[in-house]
């Protein structure tokens, strides 16, 4: 228990160094980050991975984000602020929301709520991250999701939005010759509606994240890139996995190369950056630094 607490402070402390000399490099520098040789992005940051910092000081995060190098943001939340005062304090800062997150009873209940406030936020993108449900999610679950999806995949794409769902990994349960997944997925409009690749997500219930690009190529219109710290236990179909367990790209367990060349091939309009882990602020200049190099 004592070696894997002092290997824990050194992968800890390397992580840190490489943070502060990725922060400490001049601000033309950092611009580039996230293209390198390979991976071209775009990238942006999921503000989820800094939401403690958000919760109290709005303008200052915003202000991280742009340091860290980002142009492009995903939302979930806009921390007590109006949509329309959010967009603002983003363009202060030179950042542009891309898509956002809202709650699956919000495209349920208040479709037209959504669509105001990702009209004012200037989102291309509005998408839904989970599925209240019980344990096991069940295909009763699935098939009143599937209705809310398309409804509001139709009522989006009027106003020039383009709606997706963030895959949590729950939705692999048992389901005929497949996973509940494969009926979101067929039964869903293909015209309006996208999906959100989280790598994390799919790893962690025991699927393989390349085969299910090739498997539904253009469905997959965006995906969320983290690593999964080694000998973190897959195969558990909940969604549910200690935040602590998202590590630095490059670090963990995840064919990354292999994963983003997947998502090149079958045309992944848009990357983000989402840390969950407490350790985000050191950990997310070490992902962009591995984006910058990474080649496959």
């Amino acid at each position: 228990m004592q070696g894997m607490k002092s290997t824990s402070r050194i992968l800890a402390g390397a992580a840190l160094v490489s943070a502060l000399a990725y922060l400490s490099a001049p601000a033309s520098a950092r611009a580039a980050a996230g293209i390198g040789p390979s991976f071209k992005g775009p990238i942006g940051l999921q503000l989820y991975s800094l939401r403690e910092q958000f919760t109290h000081d709005v303008p200052g995060s915003l202000d991280k984000v742009r340091a860290f190098g980002f142009k492009y943001v995903e939302l979930a939340g806009t921390y007590n602020q109006t949509p329309a005062q959010f967009r603002t304090a983003l363009k202060a800062e030179g950042l542009k929301a891309i898509s956002g997150h809202f709650p699956y009873e919000s495209y349920r209940d208040h479709l037209d709520d959504v669509i105001r406030d990702a009209k004012a936020l200037g989102l291309k993108y509005a998408g839904c991250a989970w599925i209240p449900h019980q344990e096991p999610f069940d295909e009763k679950t699935c098939r009143e999701a599937i209705a809310v999806f398309n409804r509001a995949g139709e009522a989006l794409a009027k106003h020039g939005l383009r709606f997706f769902y963030h895959v949590h990994g729950y939705e692999f349960q048992p389901y005929g010759g497949g996973t509940l997944l494969d009926l979101l997925m067929t039964e869903t409009n293909p015209i309006c509606v996208h999906y959100e690749m989280d790598v994390f997500w799919i790893v962690h219930p025991g699927q393989d994240p390349v085969k299910l690009l090739e498997q539904y190529g253009r469905r997959w219109e965006l995906m969320h890139l983290k690593d999964m710290r080694k000998g973190t236990p897959i195969g558990e179909i909940n969604g549910s996995s200690d935040v602590r367990n998202d590590v630095a790209l490059g670090t963990g367990q995840l064919d990354v190369p292999a994963i983003l060349s997947a998502a090149k091939r079958v045309g992944v309009k848009w990357y983000f950056i989402e840390d969950e882990s407490p350790s985000s602020e050191e950990q997310i200049p070490v992902s962009m630094r591995y984006l910058e190099q990474v080649r496959w």
